[in-house]
């Protein structure tokens, strides 16, 4: 048995069981001092956390389409010294493919789909940085792929989710510490335009400039239609941009809600709809600040709920208990029957609004543990400890990422298109505005399509749907 085999054999009995065993060794006999083969798609910027998550792997490869971030990594990380690197992950993967184990993805929003695909069809454990795709329509497709290669351990890298405060909050919901939830309020300070990662244009298209020599500019576009260059996209800035990111819902949205989505199982709304927002110009780029509602049924054990949203500086009226000092700029209000629950903006920290009855209700003692804490809380170390088989596995794997991204892209469509959004889960479409279910599963560029699995193939002249 080779050892790409030795892997995957470990790691099949990891998806066996929801929560694996702890073992001194990992499944089917890997040392838990063994040394995984990883590479990196995404060498710089937002990858200081795979870096920083993986240091006691085997650094094989490295790529990027900017070889300013491939030199940084080579010069910053003694376990990049000697790994190959390569600009397009494609290329890697034919020559590399049978000697990497495992992927971390640190890329631009619109390339997620493409490379974590890649991957796992090159048989590759995947941690993916959030929101895990841009599209819905992505979402569902790695959720299948995922189905389809049980072995795989894949994770999105939401790091609340590996913390014990968001295991707390649940445990103490249905504990009826603050009786029914019927509305959660969910609220982000951001954009802070001017800032390294937003920044608006003067004029539409931006100011296009010469390339920079460092980078292929091509690459960094993967399946979107030609543009030219303008810093106002790379490096860091394209996700004020909806045609290549998410804003701030694609920033956040799956740190802060992860808490209400993961509690009260919020995962097919009836409908989605724009309350107000202000300052972006129509269709190109982000709001300057917005408010987004998300309606669900009533689900197993919980009412119907609506969640809402709040970004550039909007928040919800204080709660009326509210005991706590100034009123955070950032996270989630679960409003209750009884009372009232607090998350920060990662989903941790759980409180009551009021601190006296915090302090009572700790002191008395807090409910069972119903969820298993993990060991490491960080989401690359929690992946990796899942793929040795020396830790349970992750609980933003796909299974559960590609559910909480589409909730939140479906905010998204709302916020940039405007209005109300009937959304038909089962069917997976918009039904009182079909035009928009275009943007749930956008065309891409010939050389990016992956078998039959990725969108229509269309030529290179390709532009994006309009309406």
């Amino acid at each position: 048995m080779n050892r790409r085999d030795f892997v995957k054999t470990a790691s099949g009995a990891t998806a066996a069981a929801f929560v694996a065993p702890l073992f001194s060794i990992g499944r089917a006999g890997i040392p838990a001092n063994s040394r995984l083969n990883v590479a990196m798609i995404g060498a710089g910027n937002i990858a200081s956390m795979a870096y920083a998550g993986t240091p006691n792997e085997n650094w094989v490869a490295l790529c990027d389409v900017d070889s300013t971030y491939l030199d940084e990594a080579k010069a910053t990380h003694a376990n990049a010294a000697n790994a190959r690197t390569f600009r397009d992950f494609r290329e890697m993967f034919d020559k590399m493919g049978g000697e990497i184990d495992a992927v971390c993805i640190s890329t631009p929003d619109h390339t997620h789909f493409a490379a974590t695909l890649w991957a796992m069809q090159h048989d590759c454990h995947v941690c993916t940085q959030k929101p895990l795709t841009r599209t819905v329509w992505e979402s569902r497709a790695l959720l299948q792929a995922a189905s389809e290669k049980p072995h795989l351990i894949t994770n999105m890298a939401n790091q609340g989710h590996t913390y014990d405060g968001i295991r707390q909050a649940r445990e103490w919901i249905e504990h009826g510490l603050i009786g029914e939830v019927k509305t959660v309020h969910s609220f982000e300070s951001g954009p802070k335009w001017g800032n390294r990662w937003f920044q608006k244009p003067p004029s539409f298209p931006p100011p296009f400039e010469a390339i920079p020599e460092t980078l292929e500019w091509d690459l960094w576009l993967g399946p979107l239609y030609p543009r030219e260059f303008s810093s106002y996209y790379h490096p860091l800035k394209w996700r004020s941009f909806w045609d290549l990111g998410t804003g701030m819902l694609g920033d956040w949205f799956c740190h802060t809600c992860d808490g209400p989505v993961w509690s009260l199982g919020l995962y097919q709304p009836e409908y989605v709809e724009l309350i107000g927002k202000d300052g972006d110009n129509g269709l190109t780029f982000i709001p300057d600040r917005s408010i987004v509602k998300w309606h669900f049924p009533a689900r197993a054990n919980h009412p119907a709920c609506d969640l809402f949203w709040y970004d550039g500086g909007l928040r919800p009226q204080r709660p009326e208990k509210w005991s706590w000092g100034p009123v955070p700029a950032r996270g989630s209000y679960f409003e209750g029957s009884e009372n009232t629950l607090f998350l920060d903006e990662r989903s941790n920290n759980p409180r009551l609004v009021n601190r006296e009855e915090m302090i009572a209700f700790s002191r008395n003692g807090q409910p069972a543990e119903r969820y298993e804490r993990t060991v490491e809380k960080d989401p690359f170390k929690e992946w990796v400890a899942a793929i040795k088989g020396e830790g349970p596995l992750p609980g933003s794997r796909f299974e559960y990422a590609a559910r909480l991204t589409e909730v939140a892209l479906l905010g998204v469509l709302a916020q940039r298109f405007g209005g109300r959004l009937d959304w038909d889960a089962a069917q997976g479409r918009i039904t009182n505005r079909p035009e928009l279910n275009a943007f749930l599963r956008e065309p891409c560029r010939r050389d990016w399509i992956i078998g039959e699995t990725y969108p229509m193939q269309l030529d290179d002249s390709l532009r994006q749907p309009t309406l």
